[in-house]
């Protein structure tokens, strides 16, 4: 029986802040290699060899605003010719930009108070500072601090910005799933330090929290990271669902887990190729 072929959608030379992309797709493609017929492309390269693949796996492929006529291109290509895309292209978080948090505040959710609208600024806790960021927004690209007597001047009538009031937190933590499954969680013990992450040992309140915002999304299959930060009250909130490319930051994980965490990738694939629901 021929192997599945997979194309892995990265970009190996992409200088993010404080993380390696490449050195962990080189790690996971030499992994999935061993089980799959495997190639790994650009994402400006994307919809031009997506076909003839059984699955795209877009991974640590870099903002989309990078990138956005040839990411509108692939993602319209994949829904027109039915193509496999890992993560599914129905992610309703990052995914689709940052208005979920908008909604996820209003339905009363745990997440960080966002609105944008200058009519809806009474909704959110009064704040020396706001944090505004753009709706599209990623890597922390467009994001600026506000006192609070200017914030009124921030959202535009278009929507396109968020306001949120600046949170002071002790952490910051990643949970992280593969097809609604918890597999592990880190943290930043120095808020100053966003990716200078160690192992982070999960209450079943923290998984309690985490596990609504991978319910909500309902993805079924693919990697999604959930951020959150904990305040000084000791409360989680969500800073945001990741469910298009998450870095993983396995280097900060030890070798055993970055194995378990390959394999799992490998078994999820595997039921994505074949059509076959995750683990219940």
């Amino acid at each position: 029986m021929p192997r599945p072929r997979l194309l892995y959608v990265t970009d190996l030379a992409y200088p993010a802040h404080g993380r390696r992309y490449g050195d962990e797709d080189v790690f996971l493609t030499s992994r999935l290699r061993a089980h799959f017929d495997l190639a790994l492309c650009h994402p400006l390269d994307a919809a031009a060899l997506m076909d003839g693949f059984d699955a795209v796996v877009v991974r640590n492929s870099g903002p989309v605003l990078g990138h956005l006529a040839a990411y509108e291109k692939f993602r319209a290509h994949a829904l027109e010719t039915g193509a496999r895309v890992y993560n599914p292209l129905t992610g309703k978080a990052d995914m689709a930009g940052k208005g979920y948090l908008i909604e996820l505040t209003a339905a009363g959710h745990p997440v960080i108070p966002t609105v944008d609208r200058a009519e809806d600024l009474d909704r959110l806790p009064r704040a020396d500072r706001y944090v505004v960021k753009p709706r599209l927004g990623a890597d922390s690209l467009g994001m600026r601090l506000v006192p609070a007597s200017r914030v009124a001047e921030a959202p535009v009538a278009d929507g396109s910005v968020l306001v949120q009031p600046h949170i002071d937190f002790t952490h910051e933590i990643s949970f992280y799933f593969v097809d609604d499954d918890f597999e592990y969680a880190l943290y930043a013990p120095d808020p100053r330090r966003r990716w200078e992450l160690k192992p982070y040992q999960a209450t079943a309140a923290d998984l309690e929290f985490a596990r609504r915002f991978i319910d909500w999304n309902a993805l079924g299959h693919g990697i999604q990271r959930v951020d959150a930060c904990r305040t000084l009250a000791g409360d989680l909130l969500l800073v945001e669902l990741e469910d298009l490319n998450p870095y993983l930051s396995l280097d900060a994980l030890p070798e055993d887990d970055r194995e378990a965490f390959a394999a799992t990738l490998t078994a999820s694939l595997n039921r994505f190729v074949q059509g076959t629901p995750g683990p219940a």
